[in-house]
């Protein structure tokens, strides 16, 4: 090929692949359509006859980035892997935009399932630019995300979740450089589900996916539990309040080194634990969602109670339309809760105390608290409270504060009804299927176990006896 002068510019390099690529695609569709006019053609020997042209086809893209340039730069193997990423991305877009419903994944998926290998095969001198290869990847499965080619999704899901692919990005790569970018691949999937959840559309392609997005999830919280800890927030941020399963598998995990004194142990004294001063590591920039002048008054506020305004303009600062379901913005009250919750951790241990029912009162932190609790409507209220239990997980500082936090709400409550929806709150995330955050439960044992709170004189509880139970 170099003697015939096919990889000479650019061009032609673009154009040679492209052929190639649509000619593969093309072969894929002839056997598939040859399956639908042949019933009794065996669609095993099909798909092998398809996986014969396609494998030949990456073995030649792989031969072709590993000898392009002198062997010790890395820059044109790279930039070559990028372009042909680009160009079977391109051919992929359109097809998907031409056929639409008629549009098959296999080609593609083949072919960057076979690539990925390829290149991460461990006779490969790709080892030195393994994590620009990996890069290469997920800015390709960023761009084929489920929102901007819905036909790929499977195929897109299957790739993101291949054991190679995971362990490349979340336990071989130092650093853990490749954490941000697989994160964001999942943000990627839940931006997707997230609306078909919300208003409960499970047709069964959509319950095929969320299937498979919880069994990815189960792998992540068995082999990568610290990777679930860190990004927590930007998960939670985008799964819709009603996902409780969903969001209990991401708050259940907990660093592998830690044990987790069981919740059910009688007079369990969680601020002695060792871990309990320990703030966790939170990787997502979660006030980067505030407005730079919210963002000023909140921490004026925090600091010296003004301006006396930010209290009583809060609730309009936060509601964002008056259609019911989604009347507030679901980001910023989880950005501010999280916030002023670190804040007052701060503030605590800078007086030389440590939280706990009686240091987490009469502060500006929780007079924000307690006037969202009693300002905001039956919908804000429950965001609100979401928001804080989205904190209720292992054993640190933040588990801590916001357990503290919930039960002080509930004490201090001027109506049934907010404690009524504090209870609800924890009750359904308890009886889901488990696991069941460490945090939740702890909170909830001492709400209903403490005499304190006279849970048990409250009528609510009494709604129904599957409720009592």
């Amino acid at each position: 090929m170099h003697q015939q002068g096919i990889l000479k510019t650019d061009d032609l390099i673009t154009r040679f692949f492209r052929l190639c690529t649509e000619m593969c695609v093309e072969i894929s569709y002839r056997a598939q359509a040859e399956q639908q006019h042949n019933p009794a053609a065996n669609p095993t020997m099909i798909r092998a006859k398809c996986y014969h042209n396609l494998d030949a086809f990456v073995r030649l893209i792989a031969l072709l980035v590993k000898h392009s340039g002198e062997a010790t730069n890395t820059v044109t193997k790279i930039n070559l892997l990028n372009k042909v990423l680009g160009i079977v991305v391109g051919v992929l877009l359109q097809d998907h935009e031409v056929r639409q419903g008629e549009f098959q994944q296999l080609p593609y998926h083949r072919i960057f399932i076979m690539l990925l290998l390829e290149l991460n095969a461990p006779e490969h001198v790709l080892e030195t630019i393994n994590f620009q290869t990996l890069t290469a990847f997920c800015n390709t499965f960023h761009i084929l995300r489920p929102t901007k080619a819905p036909g790929f999704v499977y195929a897109w899901l299957e790739l993101i979740s291949h054991r190679i692919f995971i362990a490349r990005m979340l336990a071989h790569t130092p650093q853990q450089k490749g954490w941000p970018m697989y994160a964001q691949l999942l943000i990627d999937l839940f931006k997707y589900l997230a609306p078909f959840l919300r208003n409960v559309e499970l047709t069964k392609p959509m319950q095929i996916l969320y299937k498979g997005t919880l069994r990815v999830l189960l792998v992540l919280l068995h082999d990568f539990p610290e990777f679930l800890c860190d990004y927590h927030y930007g998960f939670c941020d985008v799964i819709p309040p009603n996902c409780i399963q969903l969001r209990n598998l991401i708050l259940s995990a907990f660093p592998r080194n830690m044990r987790l004194p069981d919740p059910f142990t009688p007079n369990l004294k969680v601020d002695m634990l060792s871990e309990i001063n320990i703030a966790p590591r939170i990787l997502t920039n979660f006030t980067g969602v505030m407005p730079p002048q919210f963002k000023k008054d909140l921490d004026s506020y925090l600091k010296t109670r003004s301006p006396v305004t930010f209290l009583s303009d809060l609730r309009s600062n936060l509601q964002v339309s008056n259609e019911p379901g989604n009347r507030y913005n679901i980001q910023l009250i989880n950005a501010l809760v999280l916030y002023v919750g670190t804040q007052a951790i701060a503030h605590i241990h800078n007086k030389g105390s440590t939280p706990s029912m009686s240091t987490i009162t009469h502060s500006a932190h929780m007079d924000i608290f307690q006037n969202l609790a009693v300002d905001l409507d039956t919908e804000g209220r429950y965001l609100f409270l979401n928001a804080i239990a989205n904190q209720l997980r292992y054993p640190n500082s933040h588990t801590h504060y916001f357990s503290c936090t919930m039960l002080y709400l509930f004490a201090e409550a001027n109506t049934e009804a907010i404690q009524e929806q504090i209870t609800r709150v924890l009750l359904e995330r308890l009886i889901v299927n488990r696991p069941h955050p460490w945090g939740l439960l702890i909170t909830f044992i001492e709400l209903i176990k403490n005499p304190a709170f006279k849970f048990w004189n409250h009528e609510f509880v009494h709604c129904a006896p599957e409720i009592e139970k």
